[in-house]
């Protein structure tokens, strides 16, 4: 097990020590996508959701996800982030790409924190459209990049 770096070498979970790390600048961006019916896409875009401008109430949900990861995945790093930003883009009548980009000058990488954005942001679109649309469904969820740190530069090359 002494490959996964959360468990020691008895097998127990642990919080990876970062303390010799040095501090980089990380960046991490991930995606996800909500599909749903045209009619329902047609009135996230048109801002007719009677609950409010769902894309914007999904960036906040996103961005204050990102504050919380250390809270919610029990093994992840408490991080001071420099920024967050969430990107939404139709792909179709049908899909909606959500992105983020997250950055940090720390010890640690932000993937998960951009994981967790894009996820959050999913699932209130879902929360906020439910009324109109059950059917909708959430991802594929996944990193598409991050830099920094000693694992160097990964960009996703396969859907």
């Amino acid at each position: 097990m002494s490959d996964l770096t959360h468990f020691d070498e008895e097998g127990a979970s642990r919080m990876v020590d970062v303390g010799d790390k040095a501090v980089t600048s990380r960046t991490a961006i991930a995606e996800s996508f909500v599909t749903m019916l045209p009619e329902t896409q047609k009135l996230i875009l048109d801002r007719q959701i009677s609950k409010g401008d769902v894309l914007e109430i999904a960036r906040i949900a996103g961005i204050m996800a990102t504050k919380k990861t250390a809270d919610l995945i029990p093994l992840c790093h408490p991080l001071s982030l420099n920024s967050v930003r969430l990107d939404f883009e139709p792909l179709n009548e049908t899909t909606i790409r959500i992105e983020s980009t997250v950055k940090v000058d720390g010890k640690t990488g932000v993937e998960m924190e951009a994981l967790t954005a894009v996820s959050v942001a999913a699932l209130t679109i879902y929360d906020m459209c439910k009324a109109v649309d059950r059917a909708m469904s959430l991802g594929p969820t996944r990193l598409v990049e991050k830099s920094g740190g000693k694992s160097g530069h990964y960009i996703r090359t396969a859907d």
